[in-house]
Parts: structure tokens; sequence; C-alpha cells
């Protein structure tokens, strides 16, 4: 799980959003650690920033930058 020591840097979290069939939906968000309290993480996605419960998540880790953009050809 992510401790403090992980704000500010990029993260993916995997949560669970929904049940169907008896059975867990899951999906996951990737961006950057903003905070952490005992309840919620908080992370800045491309799409805005994202408030996810603690007790949703089922994994979640440090992940490297993401890669470098290559210049494109003339």
């Amino acid at each position: 799980m992510l401790g403090p020591q992980d704000v500010g840097h990029r993260v993916v979290v995997r949560r669970v959003v929904g049940v169907r069939d008896n059975r867990p939906l899951l999906t996951d968000a990737l961006g950057t650690l903003t905070s952490i309290t005992p309840t919620d993480l908080t992370i800045r996605t491309e799409a805005g920033q994202l408030t996810i419960a603690r007790r949703s998540v089922v994994a979640a880790k440090r992940v490297p930058p993401p890669p470098q953009r290559r210049p494109g050809r003339g």
C-alpha cells in the first residue's frame, strides 16, 4: 500500500467500483499522488483530480515516469 513517502510520485491504483454477478468490478487510476489520509488517496490524473476511498483499494504501487515523447519525423 502507498504511504506518505509516495506523495508527489506517479502511482497506479486498482480499486473496486461496483459489483456485478457477485464479482467485483475493478478499474485502475494512473497519476500523481497528491495527498494521502487514513481514509482517502488523492491522485492528479490526466482527466483531473480523483479522490479514492482507501477501503476500495485492492492494489497500489509507484510506477516509473511516462516515457519521453519522440519528436515527429519531417
